[in-house]
């Protein structure tokens, strides 16, 4: 699963205006710092590819990245800005470390709200630490947490992003699906809606990645990226089964200590499914870090924020015969409605995706 955009420096952004009159003032403070920081370092990418000074290795990533950029424009109408214009190496394997939480009976993750850029899922530190502290003090109230590491975020045109030495981790599927995974935001966000934004990049990023790699001759790339994405809707629909059990126990009339006991006895089966999968996959082990971090609410309901509106946002893209304009378009009409119309249309769409077409 990819790390999708968290628009935390527009948090940024709105505590410059709003710190007074924000209540966690020490988290907000850690923001601004830790997204200054971050811009102080970015360097022009042309200057660095001039200079030759940079390790081979990043030079053909930067290079690769100037592609990219200019596709995004010019094939899939994405932002024309000064977004990834510029490189930051930030010496550190992720740009933030984001907390989520969830009840201990409840697939509903918490949600913070702050100024201008409404409630959301996470809290994101630049510090690692921090996050875990946070996620300690959660965990002391009986809260499911996580901690896991961004490769990047989005200011949604805020600011200008630099690509982050966290997007060159990888390989060129990788880097190509978080710069068009990024950009999609600055397309379209609505406050307050995880799941719509993070559906919506999702869809965009993979119909982004089926054009690049067409386009460049890249057949083979492309066939490992839909080999990926099978293995990753196999492991999400065991994840999904998961939930759907362990809520199936949280509805029910039974007292805490009896759902306790229930929920971990899911979760200790879920082990064994999961090694059945793996045999099925010739033995696998893409998703083997994923599990060993245990299962638990919040880490279940971080899965499905990525993922559970992308059906729909796929039919909504077949139905104008996947031109991606009058798909941003579309897009922006449903994001105007009000919450609940909303939801019922994009229920409506996902009720008509054909998996088979979805390739």
């Amino acid at each position: 699963m990819i790390a999708g955009s968290k628009p935390l420096a527009l948090l940024v952004a709105a505590c410059l205006v709003f710190l007074s009159a924000c209540g966690d003032s020490g988290y907000l403070l850690q923001s601004v710092k830790g997204h200054l920081g971050l811009m102080s370092r970015a360097q022009p990418i042309d200057e660095i590819l001039a200079s030759n000074d940079a390790p081979d290795v990043v030079i053909r990533q930067l290079e690769t990245v100037v592609k990219l950029r200019e596709f995004a424009v010019d094939s899939l109408q994405l932002p024309d800005n000064g977004s990834y214009h510029e490189y930051a190496d930030l010496e550190r394997p992720y740009a933030v470390w984001n907390l989520t939480a969830a009840p201990e009976f409840s697939m509903a993750p918490v949600q913070w709200c702050f100024p201008v850029v409404g409630c959301v899922t996470y809290r994101g530190y630049f510090d690692e630490k921090s996050a875990r502290i946070m996620a300690e003090e959660l965990a002391a109230r009986g809260f499911d947490v996580d901690v896991y590491g961004v490769e990047a975020y989005s200011t949604l045109n805020w600011f200008d992003d630099p690509v982050l030495n966290t997007f060159l981790r990888n390989d060129e599927i990788h880097l190509a699906a978080l710069l068009f995974h990024e950009l999609a935001h600055q397309v379209v966000y609505l406050p307050n809606a995880t799941s719509f934004n993070e559906s919506f990049a999702k869809t965009v990023e993979r119909e982004s990645l089926r054009r690049w790699f067409n386009s460049h001759a890249s057949q083979e790339l492309w066939q490992e990226c839909l080999q990926r994405e099978k293995l990753s809707a196999e492991f999400r629909a065991f994840l999904n089964s998961i939930r759907q059990e362990l809520q199936a126990v949280y509805l029910a009339d039974l007292g805490n200590e009896q759902k306790r006991l229930a929920k971990q006895q899911i979760i200790s089966a879920s082990y064994k499914r999961y090694a059945r999968l793996k045999e099925e996959w010739g033995g696998y082990a893409g998703f083997d870090q994923w599990m060993n971090e245990g299962i638990n609410n919040a880490r279940l309901a971080s899965v499905a924020v990525y993922h559970d509106l992308v059906p729909a946002f796929q039919v909504l893209l077949q139905s104008v015969d996947y031109d991606l304009p009058s798909f941003y378009a579309a897009v922006r009409k449903l994001a105007a409605l009000p919450k609940d119309t909303r939801l019922a249309k994009l229920q409506a769409l996902s009720l008509h995706f054909n998996a088979s077409l979805y390739q």
